[in-house]
């Protein structure tokens, strides 16, 4: 079964960590990716940039509105996501508890319903 893992990193973390921190961080994200490959339950990751760079889009009686980001006042953004394959919950909160932004931020598990029509 599919789960989401959506990686949730403080703005007062992100701003505050030295550059050799914020490589640290990357490497042992690289180094969890490929231990999930080799696993096999890593589908997808990516991290995302920061909320400043995002576009929030919404349609309403036909008409389209934007809102450049950040567009909430929060102290906590979507930083990043894994979609990795797992047995059940149990398995899935085991792997994203190694996910290394963990440490620093928090980590939303969640199965994943898909709704594409089978080929």
């Amino acid at each position: 079964m599919r789960y989401v893992c959506l990686i949730y990193n403080s703005a007062d973390v992100d701003g505050r960590q030295t550059a050799a921190e914020t490589e640290a961080v990357v490497r042992a994200h690289f180094s969890f990716d490929e231990e999930l490959r080799d696993r096999r339950t890593l589908i997808h990751a990516d991290a995302l940039e920061t909320p400043d760079k995002a576009v929030v889009l919404r349609v309403r009686n036909n008409e389209l509105s934007m809102t450049d980001g950040p567009y909430v006042e929060t102290k906590e953004h979507l930083a990043g996501v894994y979609v990795i394959d797992a047995s059940d919950m149990d398995e899935a909160k085991a792997i994203a508890a190694g996910i290394p932004c963990a440490k620093i931020g928090a980590v939303e598990v969640r199965p994943v319903r898909i709704l594409t029509r089978p080929e």
